[in-house]
């Protein structure tokens, strides 16, 4: 191929850029939104502040291209439900009356309609609205959101692109609405769809926007020949359109593979790439279809999902073999910055040597910046930045940090009989059974009970130095003791201590292993307000002390009735970490699998009869492309039987999952050999069980009837109903009654009446059970 490329002038550019503000100033505002204390116009005035103060930090670094219609007070495929016109009927009179309080119902319903399904963006922990779609959804096209930030931004002075969902990708992550019959795939509304989207187009561009993105992310999963003819007969037919922007179409995560020769014909004008990690085969596919000559290239060469530094040099030499595939070549984050923290500079407490191994979003953009000032002056011009990044990877190489040997080699030591149970689960079933003693229909919950403001003011009490050690303690055991007797006083079977000494399920942990590094403003979205900090795994992972069996064996102390222990799992402590670059996940999951182990064995030599070992982010981890499946799962499975191989028969192990789609990984839950699994089940409406129930499933499941992530309060008649549709899938002598998540988001009173509206179902479908 003969290159006519130029690198004069390559643009920085990234996709998206954190929502919340440094100090969650977005979080703030619309929680207080939704209690009364902050008004609708103050919560606008709020977004757009954060809005202006993005695309400044990014154009004073360097950003020659700034992102719109990325930012969203919740979540951007609920936004772009909004933009198509995709309302479901039970939420059209709320959106109607008041379109910011209809947007909130269909995020986190109302006590009279339930909200939009909520799971995972691809592999991230990022979770997104799911589109609910039918044969009858009439699109509207309703573009004021995304025409009244690219004005703004444009208003401002800075060169904008609008970022929008694609169309494909949109009704992929669809499904058909409750009340649809038969089988019915959203895919096939594609073309009333394009007409929607062309009509945003024309609006945009009116608007004054020269480029629009649109994301197709999953396009880079193994899709049949029927999407990816969709795919080509959706942009054929926006790239013919005459009354449009350019066409920027931008896909990550993984490699495109077939969709790549798709999308490098459509007559779009160009294609933005991600270019890390799995992803970099992206390189050798773009030379394999003949690059894409007269149009755009968008290099995505900073990684924009981890907290590690670029190696500038390695992204030097693919941007220099990339000028020869495209017209021009410019030079981006991965991904949007979306999921990783603001600014790793406001880490002050971080060894300086292991601050110079981090980039957050503010230090990916300079990255940015640096490569496509090489691209476009040569490496010269960047040579002292080539020479202290080059420094910076070789001083995190060498670090005693990174390499513990005596973790190593007992990560070497250890043997398959080490992941294994000693007896099957139908002889260890009996043996719990007869140790707990529990009725049919056990009730429990999944962990964590409300982390009140006194809690959190406790946990900074200690931090700030006005309150001692033994203070806090006795703050946490005051919650400790109500937790347990409301859970006595309401007729819960399985106790927990309601985890008030956790600030999260992850970084708890991280905080007491050595070799994770937590930080103090780090904050990650997860959905709507919730943020979360996750940790780094900066070094090889070891226990030197016990975690929580302080705290189990205090709550063990106060009642009769089992209390479980709680853990999170060896995946999940990496899904929710910024994970090690430098070495394969496996033998990262192998050494956090073992600290574990040891926290499991000191909570059974403490006397606890139930463990329960998290693992809601099995699903989310599991790679995009179904090559790499088998071995993510095999070594998956083999961390949590690693963590819980140890234990006695009649130690009943129970995991939990939420907010994924179980169906894609039945064989691996059953392979986990827990003895009692729960499941995120109310907003599916028991899909999970039949799903295990159609797989053979042998083990205990307890399906949720209680949606934790809305406000609402089921009814006994609600919570009723969900679970004797759960009886029709599991027999009564393996099912569970809870919630599908911990409680730690919600307030006391919805609590209290929630997990009574349980208690009483359980109650009323046992009575009415043969032989009760």
């Amino acid at each position: 191929m003969t290159s006519t490329t130029s690198a004069a002038g390559a643009r920085a550019t990234v996709y998206g850029y954190p929502r919340q503000g440094p100090d969650r100033e977005l979080k703030k505002a619309v929680e207080g939104y939704w209690r009364g204390s902050v008004g609708a116009e103050a919560l606008r005035d709020t977004a757009a502040q954060l809005r202006r103060a993005n695309w400044q930090q990014l154009a004073d670094t360097g950003i020659h291209e700034v992102p719109t219609g990325d930012f969203s007070y919740y979540d951007h495929v609920l936004d772009t439900s909004v933009m198509v016109g995709a309302i479901p009927p039970r939420h059209r009179g709320a959106v109607e009356a008041d379109t910011l309080e209809g947007y909130f119902a269909m995020a986190r319903g109302t006590q009279d309609a339930a909200p939009l399904e909520m799971t995972k963006w691809f592999d991230t922990n990022y979770h997104y609205l799911v589109p609910e779609l039918g044969p009858d959804t009439a699109f509207t096209a309703d573009s004021a959101k995304q025409v009244t930030e690219l004005k703004e931004a444009l208003a401002l002075g800075h060169t904008a692109r609008p970022v929008l969902v694609g169309p494909v990708t949109y009704l992929l992550l669809a499904k058909p609405a409750p009340d649809v019959l038969g089988d019915f795939e959203p895919l096939t509304l594609l073309d009333r769809l394009l007409g929607v989207y062309a009509e945003v187009l024309a609006d945009l561009r009116a608007a004054g926007a020269q480029w629009v993105q649109l994301d197709e992310p999953a396009l880079v999963q193994d899709q049949p020949r029927a999407v990816l003819n969709a795919a080509a007969r959706a942009y054929r037919e926006l790239g013919s359109l005459t009354d449009r922007p350019q066409l920027l179409v931008a896909s990550y995560f993984d490699r495109m593979g077939d969709a790549l020769p798709v999308l490098a014909k459509a007559p779009i004008d160009g294609l933005a790439l991600d270019f890390t990690g799995r992803a970099a085969a992206n390189l050798g596919d773009l030379a394999a279809v003949g690059g894409l000559p007269g149009k755009r290239l968008v290099a995505g060469v900073v990684d924009g999902r981890n907290v590690w530094i670029n190696d500038l040099g390695k992204s030097t030499a693919t941007l220099a073999t990339l000028l020869g595939f495209a017209d021009r070549v410019d030079v981006a984050a991965s991904c949007s910055l979306l999921h990783v923290p603001l600014d790793a500079a406001a880490e002050r407490d971080v060894d300086t040597q292991v601050a110079r191994w981090l980039a957050f979003a503010r230090q990916k953009t300079a990255e940015v910046v640096t490569l496509a000032r090489g691209l476009t002056e040569g490496a010269d011009s960047i040579a002292a930045q080539l020479a202290a990044n080059r420094a910076d990877l070789q001083s995190r190489a060498t670090s005693v940090l990174t390499h513990d040997p005596a973790v190593r080699a007992r990560c070497a030591a250890v043997t398959e009989a080490d992941a294994q149970r000693s007896l099957p689960y139908t002889e260890r079933a009996a043996a719990q059974r007869s140790r707990l003693g529990l009725p049919l229909l056990p009730t429990t919950t999944i962990g964590s009970f409300p982390q009140t403001t006194e809690l959190r003011t406790a946990r900074a009490d200690l931090r700030s130095g006005r309150i001692d050690t033994e203070g806090y303690e006795k703050r946490i055991e005051a919650e400790i003791r109500e937790v347990i007797s409301f859970q006595e006083k309401t007729g819960i079977d399985v106790l927990v201590h309601g985890e008030p000494e956790r600030n999260d399920m992850v970084q708890y942990f991280a905080e007491q292993l050595i070799g994770y590094l937590a930080t103090r403003h780090g904050w990650v979205q997860s959905y709507g307000t919730r943020y979360v900090r996750p940790p780094i795994l900066a070094g090889d992972i070891s226990r030197p002390d016990p975690m929580t069996v302080r705290w189990t064996r205090y709550a063990q102390s106060l009642t009769g009735r089992p209390v479980k222990g709680m853990l999170t799992g060896p995946v999940t402590m990496l899904a929710w970490s910024f994970v090690r670059d430098d070495q394969p996940l496996a033998d990262t999951a192998r050494q956090v699998a073992l600290a574990l182990r040891d926290e499991v064995n000191d909570l059974e030599a403490a006397g606890a009869s139930v463990i329960q070992v998290d693992e809601p982010a099995l699903r989310e981890t599991l790679p995009l492309r179904k090559a790499g499946h088998e071995a993510y799962l095999a070594w998956a499975t083999q961390a949590f039987r690693l963590t819980t191989g140890g234990v006695r028969p009649d130690t009943q192990i129970h995991t939990h999952m939420c907010y994924a789609e179980f169906g894609d990984i039945l064989q691996a839950i059953d392979d986990l050999d827990a003895d009692v699994i729960s499941l995120e089940a109310a907003r599916s409406h028991m899909q999970v069980a039949d799903e295990l129930a159609t797989a053979g499933y042998p083990r205990e499941v307890g399906p949720g009837v209680y949606d934790i992530h809305s406000p609402r309060v089921p009814s006994t008649e609600e919570a009723t109903a969900l679970l004797r549709k759960g009886l029709d899938a599991i027999p009564a002598e393996r099912l569970w009654v809870n919630p599908d998540c911990g409680l730690k988001t919600r307030g006391w009173p919805e609590v209290r009446m929630s997990l009574e509206h349980l208690v009483a179902a359980a109650r009323e479908v046992r009575a009415g059970l043969p032989g009760e």
